[in-house]
Formats: structure tokens, sequence, C-alpha cells
């Protein structure tokens, strides 16, 4: 396969990443600037990332279905792409449960567990940029290692945020909604992880 080929396949996983860290961008500004006149606005410029996201990813399928020969296996590029499109929809995720619960105010609590979302977001686009050249990179394996510490970051501020929701909050309704929109935030930084996982095994397989 020509290098150019190649590069179609890497230079896709760094723009779905671009769009997980464009939609974790957007998540944060809502957060920050939060109005309910504009919730629904910011939910379809949102979708708008999220379905472009799914084009590049379906382009990456469709390309190889055709592909003789792929530079790793089909099966991890398959798994690689659906972990990246993962990171986006849970974003848009959060955003909707904001919307469905109908949050008037947000909680501040959310704010920093959300810059550690937006940090995985970042590296991990770093640690793609990274993996075209996995065989030579010499800073692939501590983009790996910072996320996964990210990831344990985003744990601890989960498990204290939603200690202090349920010690805090009196009304029940309001436990309700931010402990799913919690769960959510947690799960952005979950996928960051997964993302690193699949391609840490990628490395292992080829080395």
């Amino acid at each position: 396969m020509s290098k150019k080929q190649d590069e179609f396949y890497f230079q896709s996983f760094i723009e779905c990443a671009e769009a997980s860290c464009k939609a974790a961008k957007l998540l944060k500004d809502t957060l920050t600037n939060f109005s309910q006149e504009t919730i629904s606005d910011r939910m379809e410029e949102m979708h708008k990332v999220e379905h472009a996201a799914d084009e590049k990813k379906h382009a990456v399928i469709d390309k190889l279905s055709k592909a003789i020969i792929v530079p790793i296996e089909r099966e991890d590029i398959v798994l690689l792409s659906d972990n990246i499109d993962e990171v986006t929809d849970r974003l848009e995720d959060v955003l909707i449960r904001l919307y469905m619960n109908y949050v008037v105010s947000i909680r501040q609590e959310a704010i920093p567990l959300m810059e550690v979302v937006i940090k995985c977001c970042e590296e991990m686009k770093e640690l793609l940029k990274d993996f075209a050249d996995f065989r030579h990179s010499k800073t692939l394996k501590k983009h790996i290692i910072q996320i996964n510490e990210m990831e344990e970051e985003a744990d601890r501020l989960f498990m204290s945020i939603m200690r202090e929701l349920h010690e805090k909050e009196q009304n029940p309704l309001a436990i309700i909604a931010w402990r799913e929109i919690y769960h959510y935030m947690e799960k952005c930084a979950d996928a960051c992880e997964h993302v690193a996982d699949t391609v840490e095994s990628v490395v292992m397989k080829n080395s």
C-alpha cells in the first residue's frame, strides 16, 4: 500500500479526534455560559459536530471495505474508529441530558470535571497524531500514560462531586438529574481511555 493510502486512515483518526475536541469545547462553553434560551441551539450545533464525525468514520469504513492492503488489521481500524466516535457521542449525551432534565442552572462542581474531559480529548488528539509513526515514536507511550492518569483524575472528581451532591442537595429531582449528567461526563473520560487502550493494543500487536 502506498504511503498516501496509509495516511488516509491515520489522518482520519486525527480528524475524528479533532471533532471530539470541538465537541468538548462546545460543551464547556455551554456549561460556563449556560442559558435555557440557547440550549436548543447548542444541541443543534453539537449534533452537526457529531454528524460530521460520523461522516468521517463512515468514509474510513467505506474505504476499508474496498482496500486490499491496510496499514494495521482491519478489525483494529474499525475498533479505533468506533472508539474515537464514542468520545464525541458521549459528549453529545451530556448536552442531551442537560436538555432532557430541564437544567436551569449549572452546578459549579461540574466545571473542573469538564476541564479534565477537555484535557483528555486534547491528549487523545496528540496521541493519534503520533500514531502514524507508532513504530518509531518516542512520545506515544507518554500520551497513553497521561490519558490513563487523567481518567483516574476524572474518577476521583466524579466520586467527590457525587458525594457532595448527595450530601448537600435537598431537591430529589436535582439529585436525579445531576447524578445522570455527572455519570455521562465521567463516561467521556472513559471513552478517551478506551481509545488509548486500543492504540496501545495495536502497538503491541505490531511491534
